[in-house]
């Protein structure tokens, strides 16, 4: 079972070459790795190629960049990781493992850099568990040929984690690995701890209702729907 690792990216120049440095053991044990640029004004793929298997250029949004990364991947197994996030040393083993049965697509439990939220981390954790719905903060992964047959992200402009989760569903429940990714804090600490739990909460339930996602987009801050 070969794993690639699909890394959407806009504007990462200060951390693109530690994020992708922090794989190079999965590369070593034979792990693909394809960072997927959506217009970088900084000088990020220029600064990825040293450290990634194939570097693209795609449309700018996060649901695009992964597909694109999806459609050049040659592993069996594709995870989706943002570039703030970092997976536990043996994520290749355990994506393989939890995929060795019925399931055909998981996530893995996330906590914050320094140990920060860890409330916020339990809640995201437990309310994935319980309702089999993923956040592409959680390092989604999923077999080629499930991701395919869901025909991939949806082309959404917000919520295309939440999306392809309920696409997935109807194949198999998600494996959720209680091993832990760790992610960064900074857009939690940016616009505080409460107005983004909030703020994601009413973003979610327009969506749920049928809220037009670029509308969502704008409201969270994305000015193109992507990263």
């Amino acid at each position: 079972m070969k794993l690639t690792i699909v890394m959407p990216v806009l504007n990462e120049a200060d951390g693109i070459a530690a994020a992708l440095a922090a794989l190079r053991p999965l590369r070593a044990r034979g792990a693909e790795v394809i960072v997927v640029d959506g217009g970088s004004t900084d000088g990020t793929p220029d600064l990825a190629r040293a450290h990634a298997d194939r570097v693209l250029s795609g449309a700018r949004g996060r649901a695009a960049q992964m597909n694109a990364g999806a459609d050049a991947a040659a592993g069996d197994v594709l995870l989706f990781l943002h570039a703030d996030t970092r997976l536990p040393g043996d994520a290749d083993g355990l994506v393989r493992n939890a995929l060795a049965g019925a399931r055909v697509w998981g996530r893995f439990d996330i906590a914050f850099e320094d140990g920060a939220l860890p409330l916020v981390a339990a809640s995201m954790n437990l309310r994935s568990r319980a309702t089999g719905i993923a956040t592409g903060d959680q390092a989604m992964f999923v077999t080629r040929e499930a991701f395919a047959s869901v025909g991939g992200f949806p082309a959404i402009a917000l919520m295309e984690d939440i999306a392809l989760s309920a696409r997935l569903k109807r194949l198999s429940r998600p494996a959720c690995l209680s091993a832990r990714v760790t992610t960064s804090p900074r857009r939690w600490r940016a616009h505080g701890t409460l107005r983004t739990v909030l703020t994601m909460w009413r973003l979610r339930l327009a969506f749920f209702l049928g809220a037009d996602p670029a509308r969502l987009a704008r409201a969270y801050g994305y000015g193109y729907g992507g990263n």
